[in-house]
């Protein structure tokens, strides 16, 4: 028998909540759960559960100060770490699950569980820097994923693909001098954040391993 595709799906991911009217809304995720548990669709992924991600490897990405940042913010109403980014009292709990549980489809994928694996996970991440919020995103997720798979499994060769409206400003950053991790991102230009120029190829060791194909309105 093939092995099945796994995926990380929690009800906690909903707990992060920008407020009403916010574009990155629990209910994005919370459709897709309706639709996973069709009758013509449940049961046909692996569940890989989540755990949350320690201080050590978000800081892989991130800076000490920038973490603290963040848990600073728990239990707290409301705070807006930049004027697109803002917290409720849970979201630093479920931005670390959002790491943990992406670390752990990783682990999963590599010990063969899964042949593959969706992190149907939130906050998103590609826009956060080391020392800042920015575009929604607290914790830079898949630039801590390729961390991981490279300490942890000792991977040499990774592929970040990023298929969005926005370019990822804060995973291209993190990699551009690094030709351990390719870097490719489509994604409408020129918009939000106002970076992912064909022009930017990466630097140093990096050079090459940054590739982006910004598109027009409407492509």
């Amino acid at each position: 028998m093939s092995r099945k595709t796994g995926i990380v799906k929690d009800q906690r991911y909903l707990r992060h909540d920008a407020g009403f009217g916010h574009p990155e809304s629990p209910q994005r995720l919370g459709a897709t759960h309706t639709m996973l548990e069709a009758p013509d669709i449940a049961g046909q992924f692996i569940e890989i559960e989540p755990r949350y991600a320690s201080h050590e490897e978000i800081g892989m990405i991130h800076s000490a100060s920038y973490i603290n940042l963040v848990a600073s913010t728990a239990g707290r109403s409301y705070v807006a770490l930049d004027p697109d980014t803002a917290t409720t009292p849970e979201s630093y709990d479920v931005a670390k699950l959002a790491v943990g549980g992406l670390c752990n489809a990783i682990d999963s994928i590599v010990s063969g569980e899964v042949a593959n694996a969706f992190a149907l996970v939130r906050p998103p991440g590609h826009h956060a820097g080391v020392s800042n919020a920015a575009g929604f995103c607290l914790f830079n997720n898949v630039a801590i994923g390729a961390k991981h798979a490279i300490s942890k499994h000792k991977m040499n060769k990774i592929l970040i693909v990023d298929w969005d409206l926005h370019h990822g400003n804060g995973t291209q950053a993190q990699f551009y001098d690094d030709r351990s991790v390719l870097y490719f991102s489509t994604h409408q230009y020129p918009y939000y954040p106002g970076t992912g120029a064909v022009e930017e190829i990466g630097r140093g060791d990096g050079l090459g391993y940054n590739v982006n194909v910004p598109l027009r309105p409407g492509t």
